[in-house]
């Protein structure tokens, strides 16, 4: 598979310096550039950009995927399988609540993967995939 562009996020966060320590520490992100409102965190070669705001209501609703409410709105990022078992172990090491815990689904399909969600201090929720064959990502 070759090298995609990075993506960008930009998403409010209710303490940046709680905020950014839990992407660098807890999920493994490196600290970018900053400024008084906002911080920069690599997150396997994605920019997200932590920007200190008020009023979040992160969880909006739920969607079922493979038999199982997922909350609404998440983002992530989609790893291979040995990385991701890596990063749950990461997180269960930090002792950082898993909000939906590690499991595999759609087994057989292409798709097959390993799941989890947290959420960030701010309540942001991230999900995070892990996928036996990445190549098959968009495979139907």
């Amino acid at each position: 598979m070759e090298k995609q562009p990075a993506f960008h996020l930009a998403f409010l966060v209710n303490d940046l310096e709680d905020a950014a320590d839990f992407y660098v520490r807890v999920l493994g992100g490196r600290r970018g550039r900053d400024a008084p409102n906002w911080i920069d965190i690599d997150l396997h070669g994605h920019q997200l950009s932590l920007h200190k705001g008020e009023g979040l209501t992160p969880i909006q609703g739920y969607s079922e995927v493979d038999g199982h409410p997922v909350p609404m709105p998440h983002f992530g990022v989609v790893l291979d399988f040995a990385s991701w078992e890596t990063l749950a172990a990461r997180i269960h090491e930090h002792q950082w609540p898993f909000l939906l815990k590690p499991r595999e689904r759609f087994m057989g399909q292409p798709a097959e993967q390993g799941t989890f969600f947290v959420q960030d201090p701010s309540g942001n929720t991230l999900e995070f995939k892990g996928l036996r064959e990445l190549e098959r990502i968009f495979e139907v």
